[in-house]
């Protein structure tokens, strides 16, 4: 019967391995990171947040349509980064990833600003937008984690650092978007589309420049081969020990983590942390218990007896999956900035003084005003504050964070519904519901109040997320746990689509289209109220999900790597 035993021989070389330098990482190497980030934000806001305005007037699309094909290339932005992160965390390594990926990114913003100036051609148009998403699935997953592994956790100054590391990295994100909604849509609706789209292009090609000045500040960690291997192994190891029945004991486990002879590369690689075993998902355990055949078996196999740890990060994997599918009303509620807002906002009043009128995608501008306030007071007065009466450091916890942001996402499309209504009120007291572009005479100032909540809850939901899916991950699945909360908003895009659809095919068929090109007679106010219903119903199912949600617990001071012997030792035989 193998046992637990602990051993610190390998505590020397771990350190050398995650500490080959001590002058690289910190914020001298991640400012660098933060300037492509800044980048690609800049490049994404600036296209998105006014993508709709150009497929209505200037493609000459239907106002449906064009809201479904924003969300779809927004979905489809977002669910590339799932191939992005498999691609860094198993073959490439997150800094080759990031820097191919920007190269791509670069490419297809030359390209869409050839479609509408030198070549104007929709399908090139298209095609470029989709080359864009690509890129983004290599950038997204990895920047933000490659720029959190340029501090070390086992560094108390840097672990420290990285504590708020999560605000300030959003709040550089934040900058940027907002700088672009305020700058380029102002070019694309005043200058010219070229000469916005240039601008974004010219801006990717800067920030490339940049990136690479800092090469030799960053920590780099190599890939480790495919992370599904290690996932895999458990779900055959527990299937094929079905037949054993009693998992209470711990005493029989294996803690050994499996050793591998072939050195990975230069690079370092990712610490596993010692997991401690949880009571969820049970059926897992056995492929961690040490039966009769591995015994008696000179060497382990890994199809058939797996470590505990290796067991617990499945676990944290299958835990974080109800927390993604409960989120996915928050990122439909958010969708509705890139689209209908937009469009309601065309529609009022967007006078500054007599010779300025406001571009209406550009009050997206102040969801980024609103989290640049929002977040460093949640770092600084709500964070303390909150501490003193819940005794945590972090103030509340993550899953309390995103719960806030949920329900907060719950009253932006009840205020969104009581603006609309108001609105159409006006069309209707003026004699307007029947001309679609008229302007009516009430000011876009009254759709302040959903840009701001929306700015809040971003704040709470979006940047708990990031927390969320970096440290709850396997460290050798981060780049893929980024991509994964970055998927929420690519799925919730679909999902806003699939609800447009439904809404559209029960109100055509029981009586006028809730959704049509003309706002003053479509019915947006109720397309509102049935997205607060439904968020509703999502958040009481959130508040269960997170009730139940047991986080990381990981065995102070214990540490193995994928190259290297374990502190716990399986011993066949015995």
């Amino acid at each position: 019967m193998a046992e637990m035993r602990s051993s610190s021989s390998n505590s020397k070389t771990n350190s050398l391995i995650h500490h080959p330098s001590h002058h690289k990482g910190g914020w001298n190497a991640a400012i660098f990171i933060i300037f492509v980030e800044f980048a690609e934000r800049f490049a994404y806001q600036g296209l998105a947040s006014n993508l709709i305005q150009y497929l209505t007037n200037v493609l000459n699309e239907p106002i449906t349509q064009a809201a479904k094909d924003v969300n779809t290339w927004v979905g489809a932005s977002s669910l590339f980064p799932l191939l992005g992160g498999f691609i860094a965390d198993s073959y490439l390594g997150r800094f080759n990833t990031i820097l191919l990926s920007s190269l791509i990114y670069l490419v297809g913003m030359i390209f869409l600003t050839l479609s509408v100036t030198a070549l104007k051609h929709k399908l090139l148009f298209f095609l470029a937008l989709y080359v864009l998403a690509i890129g983004d699935g290599g950038h997204k997953p990895c920047v933000q984690t490659f720029a959190a592994d340029q501090f070390d956790e086992d560094t108390p100054e840097e672990k420290d650092t990285k504590s708020s590391f999560f605000n300030w990295w959003y709040l550089g994100i934040v900058a940027g978007s907002t700088a672009s909604v305020f700058v380029v849509i102002y070019l694309q609706d005043n200058v010219g589309w070229g000469v916005g789209l240039g601008v974004l292009a010219g801006v990717l090609g800067l920030a490339l420049a940049l990136f690479l000045l800092g090469i030799k500040r960053y920590r780099k960690e190599g890939p480790t081969g495919s992370p599904f291997t290690r996932l895999a192994q458990v779900f055959v190891a527990a299937s094929r020990k079905w037949r054993v029945h009693s998992t209470h004991g711990h005493h029989n486990y294996c803690y050994e983590e499996k050793e591998h002879d072939e050195p990975h590369h230069l690079h370092a690689q990712p610490k596993i942390l010692t997991l401690l075993h949880t009571p969820q998902y049970r059926f897992l355990d056995k492929a961690a218990m040490i039966d009769e055949v591995d015994s008696k078996s000179k060497t382990r196999d890994p199809w058939r007896l797996c470590s505990v740890t290796q067991v617990e990060e499945v676990k944290l994997v299958l835990r974080l999956i109800p927390i993604w599918i409960s989120c996915l009303m928050f990122t439909v509620v958010q969708a509705q900035v890139h689209t209908y807002f937009i469009k309601q906002g065309a529609t009022m009043v967007r006078s500054i003084g007599p010779h300025f009128q406001i571009p209406p995608a550009s009050l997206q501008g102040l969801v980024g005003v609103t989290i640049l306030f929002a977040v460093p007071f949640y770092d600084r007065v709500f964070v303390p504050l909150a501490r003193k009466f819940t005794g945590k450091a972090t103030g509340i916890t993550v899953l309390q964070r995103i719960g806030v942001g949920l329900f907060l996402s719950i009253l932006n499309m009840v205020v969104s519904a009581l603006v609309e209504a108001k609105r159409v009120g006006v069309a209707k007291e003026h004699g307007l519901v029947d001309d679609p572009k008229a302007v009516l005479p009430i000011s876009i100032w009254w759709l302040l109040p959903q840009y701001m909540i929306t700015g809040i809850s971003d704040a709470f939901t979006i940047v708990g997320l990031q927390e969320l899916f970096y440290d709850q991950m396997p460290e050798a699945l981060r780049s893929l746990g980024a991509a994964a909360y970055i998927s929420i908003v690519g799925v919730g895009s679909f999902l806003g689509n699939i609800v447009i659809v439904v809404v559209e095919a029960i109100t055509s068929r029981y009586g006028q289209k809730w959704l049509g090109n003309n706002l003053n007679r479509a019915h947006l106010d109720h397309f509102y109220w049935v997205l607060a219903a439904l968020s509703a119903v999502n958040m009481c199912l959130y508040v269960w999900i997170s009730k139940v949600y047991v986080y990381k617990k990981v065995q102070e001071g214990h540490y193995t790597s994928d190259h290297q012997g374990s502190a716990h030792k399986y011993r066949p035989g015995v």
